[in-house]
């Protein structure tokens, strides 16, 4: 079995200061994972990336994942709007509306809690980040730690890119941590 890639810190400079460092010392970063331990709080990182050849075109994703210990019933999850999304809207499909004209226009949102998304969502840098991207899946998704095991919940950011640039994925992190904080 291979031993978990662990990158810890007390602060969040500590962590990047290692991922940095990380990412000098592993030129390879096409198939990269790491948890990030923040003061006992753990984000899985993940990124892949798929040149691909011949006649495939590849693929890449960069994730970013953590349990949440609430055990909220709140859930959300939001994805780029897309033309199937827009008809869909016109035959009555339900997107919530959080009131941030310019997310709201991008973005499909779904949840149990149109006040807590809006709550969550009134952070201006973690609009902005998700508005930059443009391929993208984020919110609560319940996953099985042990086969047969209560599903526990889980905020995950999954991109359709392989970032490997340490400043962005830094960027990204910070309002992931935030989100989970909210969430927490």
């Amino acid at each position: 079995m291979e031993r978990e890639h662990i990158i810890s810190g007390e602060t969040e400079d500590q962590i990047w200061s290692l991922v940095n460092a990380d990412f000098i010392t592993n030129k390879d970063l096409l198939d990269y994972h790491a948890v990030l331990d923040q003061a006992g709080r753990r984000v899985v990182l993940d990124i892949g990336i798929d040149l691909g050849g011949g006649f495939e075109s590849g693929s890449a994703y960069t994730t970013f994942s953590s349990y949440l210990y609430g055990r909220d019933a709140f859930r959300f999850s939001i994805h780029r709007q897309g033309f199937i999304d827009e008809i869909g809207k016109f035959f009555g499909m339900q997107d919530a509306v959080l009131g941030y004209l310019e997310f709201d226009e991008k973005f499909i949102v779904k949840t149990n809690s149109e006040l807590k998304a809006a709550t969550l969502f009134a952070d201006d840098q973690l609009r902005r980040i998700l508005i930059a991207y443009e391929d993208l899946s984020f919110g609560i998704v319940d996953y099985a730690l042990e086969e047969n095991e209560e599903k526990a919940p889980f905020l995950e950011l999954k991109i359709q890119a392989g970032i490997t640039d340490p400043a962005l994925l830094r960027e990204i992190y910070t309002v992931f941590m935030r989100a989970v904080q909210v969430l927490d």
